[in-house]
């Protein structure tokens, strides 16, 4: 696990922790330094933390203007036991909606399990973004994490599945990868609160 790095190739265009609008402003990541863990194995150092032990996270790329932030997902996703949602709206996307970011792409082919409990925190994102003409998305999802988020009603509140599975994302620039999933989420039959 602690050979799966984040994707850099935007790095010339964004670094979260030099943009004073991010959660991540002025957060140091060492480069040799393995400092966090999932459970006994180690995760590469450029691995940003969300307030869960298990579930970590890379803002790739947020652009203020048009209103869009992607992330990119590493770990475990446990509502069940962590409440890693909770973690995730309210320490990264609530500061973001609060500065103009209404659409999020989570890049989530790194999220290796997922265990859900109750959906009242979806819920209420799903509801605030709405209100702001926004949307969230999970690219890339493993086939086991979708169909446990799909069995706890997430498609309710958050796009997933395989109209946004197998998209080649790091070919495309963030806002290439913003209309595709646009375009794909577009094409779909809506569902409630989608």
């Amino acid at each position: 696990m602690h050979d799966i790095e984040p994707h850099y190739f935007w790095r010339d265009d964004y670094i979260a922790s030099e943009d004073e609008n991010s959660p991540f402003y002025q957060r140091e990541n060492s480069e040799f330094f393995f400092e966090h863990k999932i459970y006994n194995y180690l995760i590469h150092p450029q691995w940003d933390p969300i307030g869960s032990p298990t579930l970590y996270m890379k803002l790739l790329f947020a652009d203020y203007i048009d209103g869009y932030a992607i992330m990119e997902m590493f770990g475990e996703w446990n509502d069940c036991l962590q409440n890693d949602v909770m973690f995730l709206k309210r320490n990264i996307a609530e500061p973001m909606m609060d500065k103009g970011i209404s659409r999020f792409v989570l890049i989530c082919e790194n999220v290796l399990n997922y265990h859900g409990d109750e959906d009242c925190y979806y819920e209420e994102w799903c509801e605030e973004i709405l209100e702001m003409g926004g949307w969230i998305a999970l690219v890339n999802t493993l086939d086991h994490v979708g169909d446990e988020m799909k069995a706890t009603w997430l498609d309710n509140y958050i796009s997933f599945g395989p109209h946004l599975n197998d998209l080649n994302w790091r070919k495309l620039r963030p806002a290439q990868l913003t209309q595709k999933v646009e375009m794909l989420m577009d094409q779909q039959p809506k569902r409630i609160g989608i």
